[in-house]
């Protein structure tokens, strides 16, 4: 299947979003800082990224400006708590491919993975 990158401060949300992952044949990388995931995606290459934006070191938004730098055709799903309208405005204009308010269900999460990696999966 695909590899994908979790990044999320929270150990809980890694742990339960990388058990789904995983359920579905997909091999998970995780970062649990900003700096971590940029690390991460440059050495992994991921085909999809499921991004938090709310980290200790760097913020959400800034780490899927830096992603979109190293590679412009990044596949990046925004999971937060954050649902507010203009949060979802300014993830949609980033470039990202879905907005996902937590808690997201399970089924959520996997059908936007799905729709993520039809468009133009390998």
């Amino acid at each position: 299947m695909a590899t994908i990158m979790i990044v999320d401060d929270s150990n809980y949300t890694r742990r339960t979003h990388r058990r789904m992952m995983e359920d579905d044949g997909h091999v998970v990388h995780e970062a649990a800082t900003g700096m971590a995931a940029i690390e991460g995606f440059f050495v992994h290459r991921p085909d999809l990224v499921l991004l938090d934006l709310t980290m200790e070191d760097m913020g959400g938004m800034e780490v899927l400006e830096r992603l979109r730098e190293l590679d412009a055709g990044a596949r990046v799903i925004v999971v937060s708590a954050d649902v507010q309208r203009s949060t979802a405005k300014l993830v949609a204009e980033s470039g990202a491919l879905a907005f996902l308010g937590k808690p997201v269900s399970a089924e959520g999460l996997r059908q936007a993975v799905r729709d993520a990696l039809g468009a133009g999966a390998p």
